[in-house]
């Protein structure tokens, strides 16, 4: 494998290639095949399949196949090596090639550190029972047997929905148990339904806003991907990364990481990343970084539309053809005049307010003049995908946000087509193989999954026209039995991490919290029994791929050892608790968890996937990819919505016109009739996607005198996905917390890099090391998401947890998470040790 290595430019520019740096990171990422020479300061590249590169592992050891199974949007397979009844060495994939669509699906720093996860002081041992007298969080636990814990959990999850209802059962989102198909989110889900069902939760926090708000503009009940990578590389001529960043969010050498740097690489590609921070990602791809202030990219959009008609370089007959509402002549019957989006960005709409590029240059922070020539790059670079990440959708005006990107592609025409995209994420083949069964709720209500702390305070008072709730007009319950299973949401993934404790140590409000996991985080402070579930490492799984381009992919986890301490696998715990509630052999059908996985591979995998071999064979191969085309993979590269843009008549959208709706007539009508009774700023609907300026938004932080002038975002973190991996000392030592501040901003504090500093709002205070770095635009600051809170007497967390500081108030339409609007102040508490 070769490696071209030039530097990073001044002032962020950047030349093609990877610095030495940025490949270092690279490197780390995809887990293997560079050293670092010492005294030499120059990379040794390695192909990945020598024995150097993927290391000859210990002679005679058994080695069985398992997986990293943590939400990052890859999934990787991992060989453990296995001496004496304990994991020895973890290696990564020895399958596959370095070619684009038979990649190795190597492990990034994380998987890597599996050991640690496996016999970390963290592991919770057994089953632990809040000490009677003591409130949630004091810390007081007695130990009791698994008989115990699950007769206790059966008892009060069947007094609860006997005394207020199956509505007020409620099984807390998490995604550390989300991506394998067996020990998943269905456990808990199967068991609740066998005794009536219980509250469910729609869309979920990684993208909560593009996920609800999709259906009104493409018809589709979830986000619409763009075109993939892989397509990109093969018939595109610009990559746009909108505020999406493959380095960091899908490290994994078998997802993203891999195709995203395979496009830096393509002659003729050029890549543009828009994120207010210089990411690995703009550091290792981009040709340009373009940066506006977080929460203002549905107005950088409108400068640059704006900029397009004026020239006549939008693709008028695919908005006459294939869309509503661009123009008034498409409009539709029966709304008022000049409520389009072309009337909006020329001033002939209510605001009055012509959005030149300087009006966006005014709200973004980005020149008018760069906003012009992005415009005809984008015009005259064609084909181009525009894809986005999910952070622009995570702000108070998130839904807006993401259907103006998708807007972006709409008035561009590229949509459809090979080498264009819908402005989504980057396309993918989705896996065909198929999780546990959950059998079907009979609840029918349901909430946003950010709304589960406003139905432990007052769900009965949840409407469907405040609170989003569906199913019902308004629930009849406040939740009252609550479970987080391999998730950290009571604690450090929740928002205002403050307001939220107090409100679960209220034994008045949720009246039993279980926590099942295999780590003592946070959140399992926080509750009235705890139960430890194994790692992957020791139990049975199917591990499907993800988000991983146009290669999907199976992987066998075998246990490698026995369960530690006295930790029970997530469907034996659940299997446990439905004998308790009278339901055990309606819930495991009289299999193990072994013969689900074999029944699973065998009846529902192999039907879907014909390639897969049988089981036993499976078991010693340990991936088997697939393609949507097997015969021809390159074939099947993702085109997103192509039938459509071929013949949108016989292959409609699903929204009412069966058009791209640039102006619903559903979200018209929903903003006449939806209640905001917070008054919030930017609590507001709208038909087109227009910009709106929010609550603790960029207008806000700069008023004269502000209170609390920096806008805070948080990115993702090498150390973690989310909050999983966040309490193992190796990683924090590898990539440990700190706070990103650009010069200008430190040097009017008085702050030097390596400083501590004071980050607080009226919600709370986190003290942590400052990063002082022109990476990051003025104005803003970045605290990596996902971090272990540590509280001190005081209250002010030293971990690093954004959501000590991020609010519980939701987005307008999904109610969902906006953990990127929120403004803070940033102080110097004591000087840094740096030499």
């Amino acid at each position: 494998m070769s490696v071209e290595t030039r530097p990073v430019g001044p002032e962020g520019s950047v030349t093609k290639g990877l610095s030495r740096r940025s490949f270092m990171t690279w490197s780390a990422a995809v887990g293997g095949g560079t050293a670092l020479v010492a005294g030499g300061g120059y990379f040794l590249g390695m192909p990945s399949g020598s024995a150097a590169a993927q290391g000859d592992g210990i002679p005679d050891a058994k080695t069985v196949w398992s997986a990293c199974v943590v939400n990052c949007g890859s999934r990787c397979p991992l060989r453990l090596q296995v001496v004496d009844g304990q994991i020895a060495r973890v290696l990564p994939d020895n399958t596959g090639d370095d070619s684009l669509l038979g990649r190795q699906i190597r492990a990034c720093v994380r998987g890597r550190n599996m050991r640690e996860r496996v016999y970390g002081p963290g592991r919770i041992k057994t089953p632990l029972k809040r000490r009677e007298g003591t409130k949630r969080g004091d810390g007081v636990w007695d130990e009791i047997s698994w008989d115990e814990a699950s007769e206790l959990f059966a008892k009060e999850m069947l007094r609860c929905a006997e005394t207020y209802g199956n509505e007020s059962l409620f099984s807390v989102y998490g995604s550390g148990v989300w991506n394998a198909h067996i020990s998943s989110s269905a456990l808990a889900g199967r068991l609740f339904n066998l005794v009536g069902g219980s509250l469910s939760y729609y869309s979920n926090y990684s993208y909560s806003q593009i996920g609800t708000i999709t259906r009104f503009h493409y018809g589709i009940p979830d986000e619409c991907t763009s075109n993939s990578f892989e397509n990109s590389i093969q018939h595109g001529r610009m990559l746009v990364l909108w505020g999406n960043n493959p380095q960091e969010t899908r490290m994994s050498g078998g997802g993203n990481t891999f195709t995203s740097v395979q496009a830096a690489k393509t002659a003729g590609l050029r890549i543009v990343v828009v994120d207010p921070r210089y990411s690995d990602s703009a550091a290792v791809l981009a040709d340009q970084w373009i940066s506006p202030r977080p929460g203002t990219d549905a107005a950088l959009i409108a400068g640059i539309i704006k900029h397009l008609v004026d020239n006549d370089l939008q693709d008028q007959k695919f908005l006459d053809d294939f869309c509503v509402g661009f123009d008034e002549h498409t409009m539709p019957e029966g709304v008022p005049a000049n409520l389009s989006y072309r009337s909006y960005i020329d001033g002939k709409g209510p605001d009055g307010v012509v959005k030149s590029p300087e009006w966006a240059e005014e709200i973004t922070g980005v020149p008018a003049h760069t906003i012009r020539q992005f415009a005809v790059d984008l015009a005259m670079t064609k084909p181009v995908n525009i894809t986005q990440g999910w952070g622009p959708q995570r702000h108070a005006n998130g839904e807006n946000q993401a259907r103006a990107i998708y807007l972006l592609s709409n008035v561009l025409g590229q949509v459809g087509i090979p080498g264009g995209g819908t402005g989504g994420r980057e396309g993918y083949f989705w896996p065909l193989t198929s999780w546990f069964p959950a059998g079907e709720n009979p609840v029918q209500a349901s909430i946003s999954n950010f709304g589960w702390s406003d139905a432990i305070d007052h769900g009965s008072e949840m409407t469907a026209t405040k609170d989003g709730v569906r199913g019902v007009d308004r629930l009849p319950s406040d939740i009252k039995f609550m479970v987080e299973f391999g998730g950290n949401m009571l604690a450090s993934q929740h928002a205002d991490n403050g307001a939220l404790r107090e409100l679960l140590r209220d034994e008045s409000k949720c009246e039993f919290i279980c926590v099942i996991d295999n780590q003592f985080t946070g959140s399992a402070e926080l509750a009235d029994l705890v139960l430890p579930d194994t790692t992957t490492a020791e139990r049975w799984d199917l591990v499907p791929s993800e988000y991983t381009g146009d290669m999907a992919y199976l992987i066998m986890a075998e246990p490698a050892i026995e369960p530690l301490h006295n930790s029970r696998p997530g469907y034996d715990i659940f299997a446990g608790i439905a004998e308790k509630a009278g339901v055990g052999k309606e819930y495991t059908e009289g299999r193990t968890l072994e013969q689900w996985a074999r029944h699973m591979y065998e009846n529902e995998h192999r039907p879907a996937v014909p390639s897969l071999p049988d089981f036993e064979t499976f078991r010693q191969l340990g991936v088997h990819r697939y393609y949507a085309d097997m015969d021809n993979p390159e074939a099947g590269t993702h085109v997103s919505l192509r039938s459509f843009r071929e013949d949108p008549v016989s292959n409609p959208l699903g929204t009412p016109s069966g058009k791209i709706e640039i102006f619903s007539l559903e979200l018209y009508d929903m903003s006449q009739t939806w209640e905001f009774p917070d008054g919030k700023k930017g609590d507001r609907i709208t038909s087109i996607p227009e910009y709106v300026a929010t609550w603790e938004g960029a207008e806000e932080a700069r008023q004269p005198g502000a209170q609390y002038p920096i806008q805070l975002i948080g990115h993702h973190h090498k150390s973690r996905t989310h909050s999983t991996y966040g309490n193992l000392a190796k990683s924090k030592e590898a990539h440990h917390q700190v706070l990103w501040l650009n010069p200008l901003d430190a040097r009017a504090r008085g702050i030097a890099d390596g400083d501590i500093v004071g980050i607080f709002n009226d919600r709370g205070r986190v003290q942590i090391e400052v990063r002082v770095t022109p990476r990051i635009m003025p104005g803003v600051a970045s605290l990596p998401q996902g971090a272990w809170i540590q509280w001190d007497e005081n209250g002010v967390d030293h971990g690093g947890s954004n959501n000590v500081l991020t609010s519980l108030h939701p987005t307008p339409v999904a109610k969902g998470n906006c953990q990127h609007t929120t403004l803070v102040q940033v102080e110097l508490v004591s000087a840094g040790t740096k030499a």
